[in-house]
């Protein structure tokens, strides 16, 4: 299995919302409260917890198109990208309905 698709696996897990963060990343942190305080139960993997952490992190990082790819946010199995997406899409009112759309909430 390439890490394309472990990834891809892990991000249509039972959960509608799939973040990959590090444990003492504050913006991995910021992004998990942002989604918490809309209600959503994500799924958190946690990157440096993982033997397969850094080829991971690497992938998504191919995939975002730069770093810092951590944290990186999969919605209803897509992925949005990583901080500077989320928020621009949360201040432009239009990630509550995304999350609607996925049933996250």
């Amino acid at each position: 299995m390439t890490m394309a698709d472990r990834l891809t696996e892990l991000s249509m897990e039972e959960k509608a919302v799939v973040i990959f963060t590090k444990s003492q990343c504050s913006m991995s942190h910021a992004v998990t409260s942002l989604f918490s305080n809309y209600g959503v139960s994500a799924m958190v993997h946690e990157l440096d917890k993982d033997p397969q952490g850094r080829e991971m992190e690497r992938e998504l990082a191919r995939l975002i198109g730069r770093l810092p790819a951590i944290p990186a946010v999969f919605v209803g199995g897509k992925l949005i990208g990583s901080t500077n997406r989320v928020m621009s899409l949360h201040l432009a009112g239009n990630l509550i309905p995304m999350l609607k759309a996925a049933g996250a909430i």
